[in-house]
């Protein structure tokens, strides 16, 4: 459950919004996962049933992944070039800081109305009204208490959105974020009738072929640095994506695979880009908080999940993640 004084703001703001047909962008964060996407299109169509204008949409590069094209309502989000002009309200969800929201970040700050939805630790504050509580699973959690306080009735399309982004976010209840909460609300969704086994299959134990050969090249290059909690790491490109037919964001996947190594209490993968930087992965396995190693370098998360880019190549890259750790 989200804070009462906080989600009480939300739900006041959004109230509003749908009571006087107000125009609303919704935006997700840079390359979109599960819980963002979720959040995102679960809260765009209980305001529209509520009878709000509403457009959802994410910052660019707007590519959706394939992985969750599926999501009822993916077909109605937009560029962001194409949001309505002087909206009346824009919620971000999922963005651990403005940045996150990228183009429609200054949209935000100079709407009338905003409201920043989101469960990072290192969310700093910004926004008109913040429901951000840290002690959430996942963004659709908050956004599940959301539309109860708008008198959205939850049915199969929403309850597989916000299953979707809640079964990501706690690695299918195996996370430390995990709670008797966590389990009610999935408990809730499931009573809707989703099929939580196809969703999962979906985004978890679904790839072309060309992943196992990027996950063989990706496997052959970890390494383990024994000293302290230990660290294992390893490192692939964009390029190295697309030589094998996948798209960037299959990259991914590959920390939830190297962070199965018992001896490392922290896993690393450095995912290059075109540009030559270094879009940092990083995942614990309880001893230690990576999102004080990422916000120190630039980045955010959670203790058990962060991430940040680095702009330095990637041996400097490495020698400063060990520095922080």
């Amino acid at each position: 459950m989200a804070p009462q004084g906080a989600l009480a703001a939300a739900v006041a703001v959004l109230t509003r919004a749908a009571d006087d047909g107000a125009v609303v962008v919704l935006c997700a964060h840079v390359q979109p996962d599960a819980d963002a996407l979720g959040s995102t299109l679960a809260l765009a169509e209980g305001l529209r049933r509520r009878g709000a204008r509403v457009t959802a949409t994410f910052p660019g590069p707007f590519v959706l992944p394939e992985s969750l094209a599926w999501l009822p309502g993916a077909d109605r989000l937009v560029p962001a070039s194409e949001i309505p002009a002087d909206p009346d309200l824009v919620v971000g969800l999922d963005a651990a800081d403005l940045r996150r929201l990228g183009e429609i970040g200054p949209v935000l700050t100079a709407a009338p109305a905003s409201l920043v939805v989101d469960h990072h630790a290192s969310n700093p504050g910004f926004g008109g009204v913040q429901l951000v509580d840290p002690d959430a699973a996942a963004t659709v959690a908050l956004v599940a208490d959301l539309l109860d306080g708008l008198q959205v009735e939850l049915d199969a399309d929403l309850a597989t959105c916000l299953y979707a982004g809640l079964a990501a976010d706690t690695g299918s209840f195996r996370f430390g974020n995990t709670s008797p909460a966590t389990h009610g609300l999935a408990a809730r969704l499931l009573e809707r009738g989703i099929d939580h086994a196809r969703i999962s299959q979906r985004l978890f134990d679904t790839a072309p072929f060309g992943w196992l050969s990027l996950l063989s090249l990706a496997t052959g290059r970890a390494q383990l640095d024994p000293a302290g909690h230990g660290l294992v790491w390893t490192w692939a490109t964009t390029a190295e994506a697309a030589a094998h037919g996948l798209p960037a964001d299959q990259l991914e996947a590959l920390v939830d695979v190297v962070r199965a190594a018992q001896e490392a209490d922290v896993a690393c993968v450095l995912k290059g880009t075109a540009d030559g930087a270094w879009n940092v992965s990083l995942r614990s396995r309880g001893a230690t908080d990576v999102s004080a190693v990422a916000i120190a370098l630039g980045g955010g998360g959670h203790r058990m999940a962060a991430g940040f880019t680095s702009h330095l190549d990637r041996d400097a890259t490495l020698a400063a993640i060990r520095e922080r750790l």
